[in-house]
């Protein structure tokens, strides 16, 4: 008879504590957060908007690209890329870059004649929703021994 009502209880107590678990984990809600709206036009967006080349030699020249996405819902078309002074010569995609997809922006600066902190303002024009946009390449430049 022991053997009997010990049995029940051990299986009111299992049967209990899995109830308690299946019920514990019904009432977990996994919270997803929505994707940002997309642009209804064509959008840029970079993927670093600054870059700083550090300390250079003067004479050094130094590049660097600027990645970007269309992010919008139309193809994006960047007409022109202009700098703050001729030691800064951009390079730019011609062709349309479509809704996802991705291109590049380089920036080639010649440090010669030039001494300090520098900063180079790369101004885009395009048909970009946010209309003119900018990157900047900064550096310091020390004399060359």
């Amino acid at each position: 008879m022991k053997k009997i009502l010990f049995g029940i209880l051990f299986l009111f107590l299992g049967s209990t504590a899995a109830m308690a678990q299946t019920t514990q984990d019904s009432t977990f809600i996994e919270v997803i957060a929505p994707a940002p709206p997309i642009p209804a036009g064509p959008s840029i967006l970079f993927a670093e908007e600054k870059h700083d080349f550090g300390t250079i030699k003067q004479g050094e020249v130094v590049e660097y690209t600027f990645k970007f996405t269309n992010n919008g819902s139309k193809p994006l078309m960047i007409s022109n890329v202009r700098t703050t002074c001729g030691c800064t010569v951009p390079t730019w995609p011609k062709a349309p870059i479509q809704p996802g997809q991705s291109a590049d922006i380089t920036a080639r600066f010649n440090s010669a004649g030039k001494m300090g902190k520098q900063n180079k303002v790369i101004t885009i024009d395009s048909n970009a929703l946010q209309g003119t946009t900018q990157v900047i390449i900064a550096t310091t430049i020390v004399a060359a021994q």
